[in-house]
Order: structure tokens, then sequence, then C-alpha cells
């Protein structure tokens, strides 16, 4: 079956003087059924191509399947007099949300069965589950496309009834006020999907009575609405890439008009909390890697702030946690997470982690009264554990492992930290691991090489059971941790964004040619994925140096660069201006251009390549990497293939539920393990 060639229909685009021949540009029109029939032909291709795969997806399915403990339940916390927790049937999708009274032996109460609701619906995603204040509403939010257009239900928690209210077309973020009928929500816009209004509902009323309360002019800012830590206030948050602002009123008052905590001000972040008299407030200001301040309730100007725990060049302070008698930090030095506990009075701690490269992070916890902090753990090698820390006696208790059915024995893996030097001199962190038996340092062993670097989003080495069918199977998978994200500083995402964008490309082949130097692999054994804002990153890199790489898998990429920021109708454009840059301005134009991957497919010989995609995506449409395959097809010069596979029923995640994403991740496993077989013939 030969591959799909899609028609040529030019297009001129022009700015700055400048022409541009788009031969695919018509493919932006999911109601074309022309395009929809060329979807439909690339995944019969995508299919007769993986064919001889089938057994193996089949039998890696399974395998990743059989490894999750099908029966399973989260970590219960405590809040408002209750347990909460959420738990999976045998052979279900989707999770069971429940709770118990008073104790863990109390009687369970099912709040909402997803599995119920999803029956019949190719997909169906709740977000956000929120219940009143009394305990006794529950407000939840469900999307039933994929493109993260949720609407707002209601279901009272007494009668078991799902009331009659229905908020559609919003973002799914809301909060209750404290008189259990008013619920504040975040709307899109219809066509950009940018957050920018605030609107409150009262229950029993129409939607069309709903009060607007804040609508984000600045086309450059989005806008969330939730609750402070103790539940005193509702705050707005308004951001762009490089400013914040929120507002803020009493919960106990939502007729009450919102104030202003601090007026935007470029270059300016904040996000605040509440506690006692004070709020709380992460902020750069003249604190590149942030600080914690505190400021009065009664006038909360950045005039009045406070330092609490002051700039640190060498620490990233990420996030904080606020409990009566003590304050705790998630930070981040020299790649690695921290999470430090500070009493209000007297000498502070870091917990100690012992892998070389690992996952950290505060977990959820909900009451202030309390001397015990709850964090999650993880490593390359060790699943992912909740546990419980007292912050007196440091003593740490293990409530739960992620259970590897089947078994797994994390000494039979090895797992380091590497680096290698970028282009510029400067050493960029590689996180890898193998196992132990199928490993031998003689540049033969297949590696694959995972990245994302944008958005200031740091890659932390975490645990994977599906990846043990990659590792079994003699896979070493490697993390490079480069810049254009926050993994060693904020100063480590400001290099690699703008018009230093290209530095991200430049350390992930850096990091790709450390591995082939130092015997890991070579070119012939090296893989590479990425996805979205990473997948760009494979298409620039497979541009760049096409000859590093025997195959790669781009996941729903963001790869018609310039385009796509040169509309901003499209979800997400404007609001990443301070990003990428905006092309409309001649310096940004011509810097994103000379590194689009779309814009700079050439005659040349390309790596096999998986690129994958959802109809509905709402982040990156699926016509970028549609047209990216229609043009490398066009012009490369090899025999190597191009498989795209769009999810015609999902959006930028992929499937919904427990276990249909698994059969994505097998035919992107079989699609790597194929290339190695047919290395080796």
């Amino acid at each position: 079956m030969p591959a799909p060639i899609a028609i040529k229909k030019p297009q001129l685009l022009e700015i700055h003087g400048h022409q541009r021949q788009d031969s695919y540009y018509w493919m932006n029109d999911r109601e074309n059924q022309e395009v929809i029939d060329h979807l439909n032909a690339e995944n019969d291709y995508l299919k007769e191509v993986m064919k001889p795969t089938e057994v193996l997806q089949k039998e890696l399915f399974e395998e990743m399947k059989g490894r999750i403990k099908e029966q399973d339940e989260s970590v219960p916390y405590f809040k408002s007099g209750y347990f909460w927790y959420s738990r999976f049937e045998k052979g279900s999708e989707y999770p069971v949300y429940c709770r118990k009274f008073g104790n863990l032996e109390a009687q369970e109460e099912i709040i909402l069965d997803v599995n119920i609701l999803a029956e019949g619906k190719s997909y169906y995603q709740v977000g956000q589950a929120t219940c009143s204040t009394n305990q006794q509403l529950l407000a939840f939010a469900a999307d039933e496309v994929g493109r993260r257009i949720y609407t707002i239900q209601f279901k009272d928690l007494v009668t078991q009834e799902i009331l009659k209210d229905q908020i559609p077309e919003v973002t799914g973020n809301f909060v209750w006020a404290a008189d259990q009928q008013s619920v504040f929500y975040s709307k899109q816009d219809r066509e950009t999907l940018r957050s920018f209004q605030i609107f409150k509902h009262i229950l029993g009323t129409p939607t069309t009575q709903d009060l607007l309360i804040y609508e984000e002019l600045d086309e450059e800012f989005s806008c969330v609405v939730h609750k402070t830590k103790s539940e005193k206030f509702i705050l707005i948050h308004s951001e762009s890439t490089i400013s914040s602002e929120v507002r803020f009123v009493p919960a106990d008052q939502p007729t009450a008009s919102f104030q202003i905590l601090q007026a935007r001000i470029p270059h300016l972040e904040y996000a605040a909390d509440h506690y006692g008299d004070h709020f709380y407030i992460r902020t750069n200001d003249l604190a590149q890697n942030f600080k914690l301040v505190k400021a009065p309730l009664a006038n909360p100007g950045k005039e009045n702030w406070i330092d609490v725990v002051p700039h640190r060049p060498e620490v990233l302070l990420e996030d904080f946690d606020l409990f009566s008698k003590y304050l705790v930090t998630q930070e981040r030095s020299n790649g690695l997470t921290q999470i430090r506990i500070q009493p209000w009075a007297g000498e502070g701690h870091s917990l100690a982690f012992e892998d070389e490269t690992y996952t950290a992070y505060v977990g959820t916890n909900p009451e202030f009264d309390t001397d015990i902090v709850r964090f999650g753990y993880n490593s390359l090698v060790s699943p992912s554990s909740v546990y419980d820390y007292h912050m007196v006696t440091r003593q740490k208790t293990l409530l739960k492992q992620q259970e590897v059915v089947g078994g797994h024995e994390p000494s039979d893996y090895h797992s380091e930290r590497i680096w290698a030097k970028a282009a510029d001199g400067v050493l960029v962190p590689i996180s890898l691991v193998y196992q132990k038996s199928t490993f031998s340092k003689t540049g033969k062993n297949p590696v694959l090489l995972y990245a994302y670097g944008s958005y200031g989003y740091s890659m932390d080495a975490y645990f994977s059971s599906n990846r043990l069918s990659l590792l079994q199977r003699g896979f070493v998978f490697a993390i490079a941790h480069i810049r254009g994200g926050e993994d060693l500083g904020r100063a480590w995402y400001e290099d690699g964004k703008l018009l230093k964008k290209k530095n991200t490309f430049t350390d992930f082949i850096a990091c790709a040619e450390h591995l082939v130097k130092q015997d890991y692999t070579s070119p012939a054994h090296l893989y590479a994925m990425g996805g979205s804002a990473g997948g760009l990153l494979m298409g620039a890199v497979i541009n760049m140096r096409p000859d590093l790489f025997q195959g790669v898998v781009a996941n729903v990429p963001f790869v018609d660069v310039v385009t796509t920021m040169l509309d901003e109708s499209i979800p997400l454009t404007t609001g990443e201006f301070q990003e990428w840059g905006n092309p409309k301005e001649k310096e940004f134009y011509e810097y994103m251009l000379s590194y689009s991957p779309y814009d700079n497919v050439n005659a040349t010989a390309y790596p096999n390549l998986l690129v994958t995609s959802g109809l509905h995506d709402s982040q990156v449409q699926y016509w970028e990497p549609t047209k990216w395959v229609a043009k490398l097809r066009e012009l490369k010069t090899d025999q190597n293939l191009v498989l795209l596979f769009t999810n015609m029923e999902a959006g930028h995640g992929g499937a919904s539920g427990r276990f249909n994403p698994l059969k994505e991740i097998a035919l992107e496993y079989s699609f790597l393990l194929m290339l190695e077989e047919n290395n080796k013939k």
C-alpha cells in the first residue's frame, strides 16, 4: 500500500516583504471532508505498515495493562470532617470518587462514579470535582470531546440526584462561595479558547442570568478562579507569560467587589495564598529564582511586601504550603527538587532523598493544624510513593507505593545522572535508566532520548511501569534536561525561549552526541521522542541533525510555528507571544522562521518518523502534524518511514480512560522495537 500523497493547493503567505508558499494550508479545516478523508487514509496506511507488529502491539498492551493493579485506591486525605479518595474497580476505565465521614472505618459514600457517566461515550473526562462548603453538593466538570471544553454539572449528595443546573462550554475551572449557592467559574473565548471571563452562577437560576464578574481584555492574559487553602478568600488570578495580577474577595461575601492585591506590572509574576492576617506571596520581584513574601490583608500591595524566604540565586523556589506552625517549601537546586521544613520559629531542615536522580513534590495537605506534611516521591527505578512526614520527629511513614503487578525489583535497574557539554560550553544534565542484565557499554544499546524544553516546565526523572516494556527489551531511557525548562533555575528557562530558543535544540543534540561519545549508543540505535512543544523540538532537531537518529516519535507536535503564531484566532496564540515571540515583529519572524520545523523541511534524508495527532486537539491543531508529514513525504530523499496516526475521537491528551491510552503507547513502542529489529538484520 503506497503512502498517501496529499493534494497540493499552493497558498501564498506574505509579511515583512517576505513570501512563503504553503502547499498544504488547505488542511486547516476540520469540516472539510477532503481533510477527513486524508486523515483516514493516513490512519489506514499506518495500520497497513504496522500490520506485522499487531501481535507485538497486543502483547505490549496486555503487558502494560497487566502491571497495573486494576482494583486500586488512592491514599485518603482528611478535610472538612471527611476522608476523601478515589478508586478503580476491576475492568473499569474511569475512577469512582468516594468519601467516608469521620474515620476510615465508616461506611463508604460514592459521590461520583465516572464509569456510569461515560457509558456509551467514545471520550469522557471529568476535570475538577469539588464539594460545597457544607459538603452536601458536588460540582463537577465533564468534557465529552477532548477539546477541553467542559460542562459544569451539579449533584445533590443527600438525594444522589443530578440537578438540572448545567453550565455548558466553559473551561471547567470553578469555585464555590461559602453560601453553598454561588459558584464562580471561568469561561473561554469560543474561537481562541482563551480563558478570559469570570462569571457567577446562582444554583437554581438559568445561566442566562449569570453575572459577569471580570473580563480580561488583554489578549496576552488569561484568567482563572480558585480559593486559598484557608478557604477564606476567592481569588481571580490573571496572568501572561511574564506578568500576574490577583483579585480577591472574602468567600463568605460573594456579592462583594473584588479587590486588586497588586496591579500588574510587566515582568512581575506572583501567586498568593492566605493564612492568619496575611497573604503569602511567591514572586519574582527583584528575585529571578523567586522568593516568598507576606503582606497584610488590609493593604497587600507590593510596597508592603516583607521577605519571608529571601531570594537565593542558586535555589529556585517552586512552591510553598502553609501550616499553623510550619512553612513548607518546594525548591530546586542543582537540577533536583528539595522539600524544606521551616518552623515559624526555629531552625529548618530539608528532607533527604537517596536516588541520584528523582522526582519529589509536596502532596495534598488541606489541614493547617497538623505536624504532618504529605509528599510524593519516585525515581527512574522506584515506583511512585506517598509518604507522611512528621515535621517534629522527622519520621517518614510510607502510606502507599505503586504496586507493579507481577513484581518489580528496583535493584535490577540502574539509574544515573550524567552531564553533556552544550555548544556554548554549558553543562546539561541527562537522567538515564537501564536494565543491568541487558546493558553493556559497547555503543550498541538502543537508547530512547526524551525531552520537552519549553514554558519553564522541568522534566524530572520519574517512574513509569509502562517504560519497563522497553527497558526489559534492552532499551536505555534517557531524559535530556535542556534549556527552556526550569530544571536548573529560572535562568535555564530564560535561556531557552524567545530569541534564545535554539539553545533548546542544540542542547538536545549535545545530549544525543554525548550518549554516542560515551558509548551508550550510536546513531544507528538512537531514538528520540517528544510531545507538543517537545514535538517542535523533534522537528527542529531532525532538520538540524537528521543523521543523528534512527527513529523519532513526535506526539501532537507544534511544528508550524510561524503560521500558527501569526494567526490570533488559533487557541493559545496570543498568550504565547512572550514564550516564542510575536512574528508580526520582523526580528521574531525571521528568528522563528529559521527554526520552524515545517518551514525548514528540505530535500534530505530523514530518520524514520511516527507522528501522532488528535482531531479535536485545542493546543496543537491537528493540521500542523498533518501538513508536516505531507511536506516531509514530498521532499525527503530517503525510503525511511513517515507515519501519521490521528485519533479521530480525542484531543491533545489522546484517548481517555485508564487503559485506552496504553494502545497508543503500544503503537509507539512497537514502532521503535520494529526499527531496532530491522536494524539488526
